[in-house]
């Protein structure tokens, strides 16, 4: 943190010690494209060892045996060459960010942000606006990974506009956003993959017994979900507004950057007029959108059955509106696994789009076609240094898969805490905890559920675990180190975004000593909260409490 943004006090507590000590820590590391070069030979040099040693675990997925792969041997090099432009073009965070990037900067160039937020959010109580962006946050996981790019900077500008730290603002949305992801009030596309994997490890593991073909709901944590959300909202607004903000104090920007920042001021005729039309451009396109999913091609797509007609299944499902004359897909009103959930990137893109061009040829900032490419190629100026960073990322990543020492990590995790002989509460803490740490390695949760499924579910469901419930401690443990962790490319996105827009001198031990507290304070108060639930003896979803149902549970001889 720059030392014209500190909050001189006479004596700090051991928080704010250990947090100077972060800082001061995280700040020494190289910026972040030598940080992912360092730790590519990092895990070259680890991988050749332990593929040399023949470190293997068997993956109680698939029974398979997982070996570490030497990337210095022939077949690593191979990879490597053959790979480099596809690890790089396949690093799923670039299209998300440089397209989100092209919609919001176009709002940004053409002045819409800087109107709505003059308009109609500056009088937003600065008492408030800390929980608020991390309840919108939290509920923004279901955009999957695009709340982490459009919240940030959303919160930084509202931040700024109340007189807050926008560093402070930054840390919030994104906190929200990954350490809240697991939490919604909707069903989200997370609950829909995590159930197909819970439910995959069950029909092998029921299989032979009388409770064989049984199988948990999508629905089996949104009770739990729902109350969660607002914690996390209450929990990390709290710890932004009581911890970080007064770590962060006044935010003074640098000379260079001063003429660039949003000022508050009345808004012009011209400029509501401009809102006025963005607004209803706004309405009418998601109209369109809500037509889409409900006629049929935005809708969910549904396999045909063999040996059945289209006509046999719409006789059988009410909710079917056309078929669009495909013979092998027809489409029903689901909102999970539907293709608007499947692809919100575009839906939102073609939204932010749609708002900023309505907004500034309206208002006048946008004059001809020109301008609308001006502005596009600036957003683009100022994204290099993060097209860099996700080469070097790409690459560190693509060689970790191959490599297989996340996968390797996370089964010898599991194993280890099977082995431990944790019961009661100590083992659910255990399980979460340990998923927690190797989120910090392995940050994709549907990967590591993968792995840890086989070995959980079975093991707490002779424990007399509901595997809606297993689902849910993992989701616990998953969710809160996600704010923190040094390979989520995200993380780096936020810094970007600082650089650019707010503090150049800022590194990562600036965002790290923010979103520390953040994590760990939420892990703490969502391990409590369980507690609580569990003595209440709340169900955690529609017709799912914490222990198994008797049928279940004779089937298992418990």
């Amino acid at each position: 943190m720059p030392e014209e943004n500190k909050v001189e006090v006479q004596k700090k507590n051991w928080l704010d010690k250990f947090l100077d000590w972060l800082e001061r820590v995280c700040n020494k590391l190289p910026d972040s494209i030598i940080l992912f070069i360092y730790l590519f030979f990092i895990m070259v040099v680890l991988g050749c060892i332990l593929g040399l040693l023949g470190v293997q675990a068997e993956n109680p997925a698939t029974g398979a045996v997982v070996k570490v792969l030497n990337p210095i041997s022939t077949d690593g090099l191979r990879y490597f060459v053959g790979n480099m432009v596809s690890n790089f073009t396949g690093f799923a965070p670039l299209g998300l960010v440089i397209t989100m990037s092209l919609a919001i900067g176009l709002c940004e160039e053409g002045g819409l942000i800087t109107s709505l937020l003059n308009d109609k959010l500056r009088n937003v109580a600065p008492s408030i606006l800390p929980y608020v962006i991390a309840f919108v946050g939290t509920c923004g996981n279901i955009a999957s990974d695009t709340a982490m790019v459009v919240i940030p900077p959303i919160a930084a500008v509202l931040y700024l506009g109340a007189g807050k730290n926008p560093l402070v603002g930054i840390i919030n949305g994104y906190a929200g956003a990954q350490a809240g992801f697991s939490a919604n009030l909707m069903i989200a596309g997370t609950d829909s993959l995590l159930q197909g994997v819970t439910n995959t490890n069950l029909k092998s593991f029921l299989e032979g017994t009388s409770a064989a073909g049984y199988q948990v709901d999508v629905t089996c944590n949104w009770f739990f979900m729902i109350a969660s959300t607002f914690l996390c909202g209450a929990v990390i607004g709290a710890v932004c507004e009581f911890i970080v903000e007064k770590r962060f104090g006044k935010y003074n920007p640098p000379e260079e950057l001063k003429d660039e920042l949003p000022q508050l001021r009345e808004v012009t005729a011209k400029e509501k007029k401009g809102l006025r039309v963005a607004g209803i451009a706004v309405l009418v396109y998601l109209a369109i959108i809500v037509a889409l999913f409900f006629l049929g091609p935005l809708g969910k797509e549904v396999s045909i059955p063999e040996g059945k007609t289209a006509a046999d299944v719409m006789a059988a499902n009410a909710k079917v509106k056309a078929i669009f004359g495909n013979q092998k897909y027809l489409y029903t009103t689901e909102f999970v696994g539907s293709v608007l959930l499947k692809n919100l990137i575009p839906v939102l893109f073609l939204l932010f789009v749609v708002a900023g061009l309505a907004y500034a040829f309206t208002a006048g900032t946008f004059k001809k076609s020109k301008d609308v490419s001006k502005a596009m190629t600036h957003q683009m100026q100022l994204m290099g240094s993060y097209v860099a960073f996700c080469f070097f990322a790409g690459q560190f990543t693509g060689m970790f898969n191959y490599t297989k020492l996340g996968t390797c990590m996370a089964i010898a995790g599991a194993r280890g805490l099977k082995a431990a002989g944790f019961t009661g509460f100590g083992l659910i803490v255990a399980v979460i905890l340990m998923t927690g740490i190797i989120n910090l390695f392995v940050p994709s949760g549907s990967a590591k559920w993968t792995i840890l499924a086989p070995v959980f579910v079975p093991m707490l469901m002779l424990l007399n675990y509901h595997p809606g419930f297993i689902q849910l401690i993992y989701r616990l443990g998953d969710s809160p180190t996600n704010a923190f962790t040094p390979l989520s490319p995200y993380l780096w996105v936020q810094l970007s975004l600082i650089h650019r827009k707010y503090d150049p001198d800022a590194g990562i031990g600036t965002l790290a000593s923010g979103l520390f507290p953040i994590g760990i304070i939420l892990q703490i108060a969502w391990i409590i909260f369980l507690a609580i639930w569990m003595l209440i003896g709340l169900n955690i979803g529609p017709g799912v409490g914490v222990h198994l149902p008797a049928e279940l549970a004779a089937a298992l001889g418990l």
